[in-house]
């Protein structure tokens, strides 16, 4: 099969940007999930399941086990996103389905707000617009904190470098220490954040992962402490930070992501100490193009029979 034959469907699951739809449509049969009624998707699957062979998923909709088993002819998912978190890979990996996804074009942006959250938060920029003419507000310094990052991949590495250029010392947690560096490395999460002013969450989404931020860890941190999460909302307790939050038992959050999302709990968007953003992190026109442009160039190249330009499977 040839990319440019418009026989071969493609099941994009969410809008996305305008830019990714038109270079889809010029080369595949573009199939626009989010346009169908939820009540009548399983007839929709079944009609046209014979055309789809590609999905187009992103780290809000993937390619889970349902929609897997309801597309027999299914060969590839391009996920425009750097988390895979909603798409079954080990169901993918059984049907011999290609998984790609886009990885360094965000690392940037997504880095470049971690660092804005922790200095909105910090310096309470949201308040700061609403009460400069008429209370003074007491902000906390940014420079020279002590940062702790869980997970220093791409992304979490990145967030290092800039918060390095502020003076800030920089710890970190993962899975097993990195070779080479002069961060500090932390066998435990609590660890870390006993020896932070500043947490970051900028890992990937596992079962390990998940709430790996709990109330031992958010007490750990300290009432002075901030936790700053652009990764994904499950990987914090969300009652319990909420709670934190409210009691002062933390310092501040600031959020990009939410553990149920786009649900806001109440008491959440009502406190002082957080900032939050809707899952924005690699929302610029420039990333989106760059994520557009991988997504449409996996499914160019597995379909021309050559190499992925960023396979996961």
């Amino acid at each position: 099969m040839m990319a440019g034959e418009l026989t071969i469907g493609v099941l994009q699951m969410r809008p996305l940007s305008t830019y990714l739809q038109e270079e889809i449509s010029k080369r595949f049969l573009l199939f626009k999930y989010w346009q169908v009624p939820p009540d009548l998707r399983r007839e929709f699957l079944a009609e046209h399941a014979a055309s789809i062979k590609a999905v187009v998923a992103d780290g809000v909709r993937g390619a889970d086990s349902d929609l897997i088993d309801a597309l027999p002819h299914l060969e590839i998912v391009s996920s425009h996103s750097s988390g895979l978190d909603k798409t079954d890979l080990n169901k993918c990996r059984e049907n011999g389905i290609r998984v790609t996804y886009t990885p360094h074009a965000m690392t940037d942006d997504v880095a470049d707000l971690a660092i804005l959250l922790a200095l909105a938060t910090m310096r309470r920029i949201c308040g700061a617009d609403t009460f400069v003419r008429r209370v003074p507000l007491m902000l906390l310094q940014f420079s020279g904190k002590s940062v702790g990052i869980i997970g220093l991949g791409r992304i979490g590495s990145a967030i290092a470098r800039r918060a390095e250029a502020f003076g800030c010392s920089i710890s970190y947690h993962s899975r097993q220490p990195k070779p080479n560096l002069r961060y500090k490395y932390c066998s435990s999460v609590i660890d870390l954040a006993s020896n932070s002013q500043i947490l970051i969450v900028a890992s990937a989404l596992t079962q390990e992962t998940h709430h790996i931020v709990n109330r031992e860890v958010i007490d750990a941190l300290g009432e002075d402490g901030i936790i700053v999460n652009i990764a994904r909302g499950s990987q914090i307790d969300e009652s319990e930070l909420v709670s934190a939050l409210a009691e002062r038992r933390l310092g501040g959050a600031g959020l990009d992501v939410l553990e149920h999302e786009p649900e806001v709990p109440d008491l959440l968007s009502k406190l002082d100490n957080v900032v939050l953003s809707p899952h924005v992190g690699a929302n610029t026109s420039e990333t989106r193009k760059a994520m557009a442009d991988l997504v449409v160039g996996n499914l160019e190249a597995y379909f021309s029979n050559k190499p992925l330009l960023t396979p996961v499977l």
